[in-house]
């Protein structure tokens, strides 16, 4: 995780569009959200607005084995950097994949 977030960022994440949407109510926390078609979704923090976009993209191949990846964009507006940094930490932890 980081220790902070600036209000616009880009970012590449691992697993497919199946998984990410399954995840991404629990990782949206209890701030109130909407779907915004069927690639975005748009919140409302204490403070202002966040707006989270993504896309698939081609698999990354090493050697044999393929990962699943999504261009993902995330757009805050109004939002102060406390706000921020609380609603990603929690956003993060709940999409975070990884192995033992």
């Amino acid at each position: 995780m980081q220790a902070d977030y600036p209000p616009a960022f880009e970012r590449e994440m691992a697993g497919t569009l199946q998984e990410w949407k399954a995840r991404l109510p629990l990782a949206m926390g209890p701030v109130d959200w909407c779907w915004q078609g069927q690639s975005a979704v748009s919140a409302r923090l204490s403070t202002g607005h966040a707006h989270i976009g993504w896309a698939p993209m081609p698999d990354r191949a090493i050697a044999l084995m393929r990962l699943p990846r999504l261009f993902v964009q995330f757009r805050f507006e109004g939002v102060d950097d406390q706000t921020r940094l609380q609603f990603m930490k929690h956003f993060d932890l709940v999409m975070q994949r990884g192995g033992g």
